[in-house]
């Protein structure tokens, strides 16, 4: 027999040797003997032992013993509540600005309600829609570029560079940092998220939603045409018109800056 056969049949050799030792334990265990004479010898008398019945002692009895022993119990380890989580904007501010460039990150974020504009903007987007009051970086100073040519209206490359400082902090963020920071905010995010008016689903839901609303937008060729009947601009394209507000956004940002977005984007909803 191989060794692995004998290891495999290991358990059930033990088994039948506990068995085999519990049948001959109860069919050879000796009986009761006969009795035999007894050899009284007068000068050795048998002394039996005398055995003293100690009386039972009362429950107060033994509280009172062991409140008279000199045994002391351990006093138990004193371990002191967890401190209240600092919601503040300075300190949520602080531990944003430490996952990536100081002086880069703390010159694009707003500085109040850091917490309640994420989780508003995050849901804001999960609708497909633009969060104009509740964003948590500062507009671009440049303005929107376009430049005409052959009597039509194109995007101008300019514009597109507005966004590469935003587009190299977001870069930079730390995916693990950045989600363990999030975690750790998870109740205080949960909490508003439940008061922004009874929404449905959990806001890793909704975050996660956020996230395919702007992975879903298509890459387009360059240059964008576009036009303008008011004050703000359009796609000529009706079908890239159609697109959500947050896709037309992420649009404007250009190619280059739009596929190193969606590239972090995909980081970040992989580890969540």
């Amino acid at each position: 027999m191989s060794e692995e056969s004998k290891k495999s049949l290991a358990p059930y050799f033990i088994i039948g040797a506990i068995v085999v030792v519990v049948i001959l334990a109860v069919v050879l265990w000796p009986g009761e003997p006969e009795p035999k004479p007894v050899i009284v010898v007068p000068d050795t008398p048998v002394i039996e032992p005398i055995i003293e019945e100690q009386p039972e002692s009362t429950y107060l009895e033994v509280v009172e013993e062991l409140a008279d022993s000199d045994i002391t119990e351990a006093e138990p380890e004193f371990i002191p509540p967890p401190e209240p989580l600092d919601t503040s904007d300075g300190t949520v501010k602080t531990k944003l600005l430490s996952l990536t460039d100081y002086d880069a990150f703390a010159r694009l974020l707003i500085n109040e309600a850091l917490l309640e504009r994420f989780v508003i903007m995050t849901n804001t987007l999960a609708e497909e829609q633009i969060p104009d009051n509740n964003r948590i970086l500062i507009q671009p100073e440049k303005p929107f570029r376009t430049y005409r040519q052959a009597d039509k209206i194109w995007i101008d490359p300019a514009s597109y560079k507005r966004y590469a400082p935003y587009v190299e902090v977001f870069e930079s963020l730390e995916t693990g940092s950045l989600l363990q920071l999030y975690q750790e905010y998870k109740p205080a995010i949960n909490n508003i998220f439940a008061e922004i008016g009874r929404p449905l689903g959990s806001f890793d839901e909704k975050l996660k939603d956020a996230i395919d609303v702007l992975l879903d937008t298509p890459e387009v060729p360059v240059p964008v045409e576009v036009f303008t009947d008011s004050v703000m601009y359009k796609f000529a394209d009706s079908q890239l018109e159609s697109l959500t507000a947050p896709q037309k956004q992420l649009l404007r940002t250009g190619p280059e800056n739009m596929r190193r977005i969606k590239a972090k984007l995909r980081e970040i909803k992989e580890t969540l």
